[in-house]
């Protein structure tokens, strides 16, 4: 599905339900033609799945299992094909109306100059090619088709990139919202309009016979019919976004009356001459991308057409498609000639006129390869063409394993040219917000993935924004989208397009998004830079993705939510169990400190401006890198006027004689003992002369007296603790938790037994390696990849 763009963070959320990771009801396990298997298999590849439902079809076709004739008529008796022909075209005219939702009119003005240069690279090189080979085939086994249709159909089916199937390619290889995934999809998506204008063309050629009046009549009729619903459409459906909230469900009268509106536009195409499937692709780009309408209309149809509808469309396009039409050296010589002439047109093309933009090789060579990129779109226009009798058996063969092979190769050839991921990785200084220059800017990765913690998070940023007069502080807000089978390219590319850029560059219409807004807001109020970013990716390998995102843009601390959220009865239960595998993944692999962010409800449910800012925040301390941190943060949230910081530092009673304890004494490391007396000594020096600071050390004996302690700090607003902290009186506490990540203090602050209301920050501070409690707690519970015991 990491990545750059939109503002749409949640989209269609009702009230109440926060979390936007949508679990995918499209597993197709009892899809036709055994995609589900196929894609299993296909997934060492990194196939992206179009590619099993088309070899699935083809397989369940006359090039396979339907050489058995026994076989082709028990499962698709011939007076079951018109039916399945009818709910596939059914499907294909929704998915169409999807299709045309994935683009936006106003990116499409949008598009650089660069982008849009290799975009018309990319139409018009391989289509003058297309045209080249149609004589080719025209002299061999195509000799009785129309010439003037076959040419365009030609021209198209070598000139088109599927934008849906490069959306999902690209989140995949995590370049989704990198640089050139972003020029990758503004060309596809002028690529995927001018091919639809061809296409349009071309059944207008090739439906009418060979009477070029009639062609001409058909195609203004379609122009006539294209100018009348961008005069109609658009402000009907701006009326029905505007009159559907954020945050509330769509009406589904409007939603009803939307797919009514898809059906009569392909209806009325048909009629003209045209194709259906061109009046629903028309109505889904001319529906406002803004807002929770768009998303509800994705949410309602996608499921359908993706589960049940396209299974069937792939299975009658392989019941068309007979492989072993291909025989004899001419047509394997014509299948070669089209798939060179196809990969050379598109590759050729968009790395010249990329190279001449100045972009380099490695990129170039990688976005001729992406725009490459064939798919579903692709096996829709062959199925026109030989519908229309434009292409005979033997060339629509050809042409559906043409499309097969230049998809295949993306995804493997991409990963050798394009090795982003892997890159070396680049020094920068303040990986740790325990740093000696303290005027220096402070950069903060805050991860979020439902809209329950928004208002915390900005609480959060408010009270680590130091003095006023510093103006220091960016924060990158990171949405955590997880990339599953149901993610559509209308939610992806509309989140790239706006990935880490200020808000202030957004346009000048405001967003209705309410997530958005409360940033913005935020931003205006406080000074505080905050640009907006999104991982879109599988819960997987997202911690790559924030790790990355953390190492690019030079952050001196991920701020991670926890894995559960508080109840109204005040317990914990589990919002996404994958979610602590990311953390963990996050813990050992970040390239800064990390903290974790037990939320319960810091400064309320909504942003508390600087002036009534009125907190108590407790840092405890033992000893270690990682209390260090948690104190060194504390420390620049008691820069703030309107919050105070209550440092505890535990030290063990001489007087306590106890051999277990006395061990540890010996075996602690001196260099940490230093260290911790230099910070201790340096924080009381800053503590006295600040009134906001009070730094109290307790006494202690055993683990009883520090749980005494720290349960008399429980009215305060917010805990920091180190994650794994170190010290003489640390070795004597239980240092087994429930759950690991968070390490015992925190495990301990967030049980039922211990009565606070405060929210509670977990800190890690960066270290090239962990070592020794810091990792193989991170290990404790994991029985295999993502799994963990009960917390």
């Amino acid at each position: 599905m990491s990545t750059a763009h939109e503002g749409h963070l949640e989209r269609g959320l009702p009230r109440g339900r926060s979390s936007p990771f949508r679990t995918s009801s499209r597993d197709h396990t009892d899809m036709p033609g055994g995609g589900a298997e196929l894609a299993y298999l296909l997934r060492p590849l990194r196939q992206p799945r179009v590619i099993a439902e088309i070899i699935g079809g083809i397989l369940l076709g006359p090039s396979a299992l339907g050489r058995n004739k026994k076989y082709l008529n028990a499962v698709f008796p011939p007076r079951s094909l018109p039916v399945l022909d009818t709910l596939a075209n059914l499907g294909l005219l929704f998915f169409l109306f999807l299709v045309g939702l994935e683009l936006d009119p106003k990116s499409l003005r949008r598009t650089g100059k660069k982008a849009l240069s290799i975009a018309l690279a990319g139409i018009s090189f391989p289509f003058a090619l297309g045209i080249g080979t149609s004589f080719a085939l025209r002299a061999t086994i195509s000799k009785d088709v129309s010439e003037g249709p076959f040419l365009v159909f030609m021209g198209v089916a070598l000139s088109i990139t599927a934008f849906p199937v490069l959306a999902r390619i690209l989140a995949e290889l995590k370049l989704l919202t990198t640089d050139i995934g972003r020029m990758a999809m503004s060309a596809a998506a002028v690529n995927d309009v001018a091919a639809w204008v061809l296409l349009a063309l071309a059944i207008a050629l090739s439906g009418t016979g060979r009477s070029p009046i009639l062609s001409l009549w058909v195609f203004l009729c379609g122009l006539g019919f294209v100018i009348l619903c961008i005069f109609i459409g658009p402000p009907i459906f701006k009326w029905m976004a505007r009159r559907s909230s954020e945050g509330e469900s769509v009406n589904e009268v409007y939603v009803c009356a939307t797919l009514v509106a898809v059906l009569a536009a392909g209806l009325v195409t048909d009629i003209i001459g045209i194709h259906a499937l061109f009046g629903a692709f028309v109505l889904g780009v001319l529906v406002p991308k803004e807002g929770p309408f768009a998303g509800a209309l994705v949410e309602k149809v996608e499921d359908l057409v993706s589960g049940l509808f396209l299974p069937l469309y792939f299975v009658s396009s392989g019941l068309k498609t007979d492989v072993a039409t291909i025989r004899g050296a001419q047509s394997w010589a014509l299948l070669a000639l089209v798939i060179f002439t196809a990969c050379f047109g598109k590759i050729v093309g968009t790395v010249v006129v990329a190279r001449l933009c100045k972009v380099p090789l490695r990129e170039a060579l990688t976005l001729g390869f992406l725009m490459n990129t064939k798919g579903l779109v692709e096996l829709i226009v062959l199925n026109i063409g030989r519908d229309r009798g434009v292409l005979n058996d033997e060339a629509f063969a050809i042409m559906v394993l043409m499309a097969l092979f230049t998809t295949f190769i993306t995804t493997p050839t991409v990963m050798a040219i394009y090795k982003p991921a892997r890159m070396a990785r680049s020094e920068y200084r303040h990986r740790t917000i325990q740093r000696k220059e303290a005027s220096s800017q402070l950069r903060l990765l805050t991860c979020f993935h439902s809209t329950r913690s928004i208002p915390t998070l900005i609480n959060l940023m408010e009270a680590s924004r130091g003095t006023a007069n510093r103006g220091r502080l960016r924060v990158y807000a990171m949405h955590l989208m997880e990339l599953t089978e149901r993610s559509s390219a209308i939610l992806m590319v509309h989140k790239a397009r706006k990935n880490g850029l200020p808000f202030w560059k957004k346009g000048q219409e405001n967003d209705p998004n309410h997530v958005v807004v409360a940033f913005e807001a935020f931003q205006q109020l406080c000074q505080v830079s905050i640009r907006p970013t999104t991982a879109i990716s599988p819960m997987s390998t997202m911690h790559e993705d924030i790790c990355t995102s953390a190492e690019t843009k030079r952050t001196a601390m991920i701020i991670l939510p926890f894995h559960k959220h508080q109840r109204l009865d005040g317990q914990f239960e589990t919002t996404r169990a994958e979610l602590r595998h990311v953390n963990r993944k996050v813990l050992e692999h970040a390239p800064c400190s990390v903290g974790i962010l037990v939320d319960r409800g810091l400064g309320g449910t909504a942003h508390v401006s600087a002036s009534n800012v009125d907190y108590t925040i407790t840092a405890i301390f033992f000893g270690g890198p990682d209390d260090r941190e948690a104190v060194s943060y504390g420390a620049l949230m008691a820069e703030h006027p309107g919050i105070s910081l209550n440092v505890v530092h535990f030290v063990i009673d001489p007087k306590v004689v106890d051999e277990s304890v006395q061990l540890d004494i010996d075996q602690y490391d001196p260099e940490t003992r230093s260290n911790n007396e230099e910070f201790v000594s340096e924080f009381k020096q800053k503590a006295s002369k600040d009134s906001s600071i009070t730094f109290k050390e307790v006494m202690v004996c055993n683990a009883d007296e520090v749980v005494d302690e720290i349960q008399t700090h429980g009215r305060c607003n917010l805990f920091l603790v180190g994650r794994i902290p170190e010290g003489q009186i640390f070795s004597s506490v239980n240092k087994r938790s429930e759950c690991p990540e968070l390490g015992p203090i925190a495990s301990m602050l967030m049980s039922p037994e211990f009565s606070t209301t405060a929210s509670v920050l977990v800190v890690q501070q960066y270290r090239r390696q962990l070592t020794g409690d810091s990792l193989t707690s991170l290990r404790e519970g994991e029985t295999k990849e993502g799994e963990y015991d009960s917390c």
